[in-house]
């Protein structure tokens, strides 16, 4: 069985307030990016990982391996316009059989057993997605009045999103749709069955500064 894994960072450090983009941004000594791709590496299976850059972001990339001393191999693959066009070039580099988890940049405290547990699940049921339920009651726009619904019905997807390679890469050969906000929702369109496993509060999205500062308080009791 082969695994690969592709890391998408399209960031930018606008809601950070920074000039950095928030993948590069450092937490616990290294930037965010780096603490996401050893997860993924050191998890086990050392998966093939395709790291997704902007074009104007690759050479920065290429010294903050020089300056921090990173050597995990990765191959690098140009970002398109969204998300979807990002995963789908990268996807282009796969042309094996195989398992293929697809995680954000900027989720560096993902657990190696969320990560192991989606690769065994999407081997065996073709998709894997963790989840985490809703901790705070929500409430449905309908018009110009808000509804309360129950929060048991719906779930926070977080990443990485694992799929057997074939049946992904047959749901990226669709157009691109405004409604594809994550690898789940493409696979989903295509007709594909989305397979939701247990995700972890501490593996949290960095977008803003008070996301960083939670998640350098995570990163010291680990």
């Amino acid at each position: 069985m082969r695994f690969f894994a592709v890391i998408v960072a399209g960031g930018s450090g606008t809601r950070m307030n920074s000039e950095i983009p928030k993948q590069f941004l450092e937490l616990g000594g290294r930037p965010v990016i780096m603490h996401s791709l050893i997860k993924l590496y050191t998890c086990g299976l050392h998966p093939e990982i395709i790291l997704v850059l902007p074009d104007s972001q690759i050479e920065y990339w290429a010294q903050l391996c020089i300056d921090y001393k990173f050597d995990i191999p990765v191959k690098i693959v140009k970002g398109g316009q969204t998300r979807y066009h990002s995963v789908k070039n990268a996807l282009e580099l796969i042309t094996e059989p195989g398992l293929v988890a697809i995680h954000d940049a900027v989720r560096p405290l993902v657990s190696t057993g969320t990560i192991l547990a989606a690769y065994a699940e999407a081997e065996i049921y073709g998709s894997a997605v963790p989840a985490v339920p809703l901790k705070d009651s929500i409430r449905k726009i309908d018009s110009a009045v808000s509804v309360a619904v129950d929060r048991s019905l719906y779930r926070i997807v977080q990443t990485p999103q694992c799929f057997q390679t074939e049946l992904l890469k047959k749901a990226y050969e669709k157009e691109y749709k405004s409604t594809f906000t994550d690898d789940a929702s493409v696979v989903e369109s295509n007709g594909g069955v989305i397979r939701l496993i247990e995700g972890t509060s501490e593996n949290i999205k960095i977008t803003n500064p008070q996301d960083l500062l939670i998640a350098e308080a995570l990163l010291k009791e680990n």
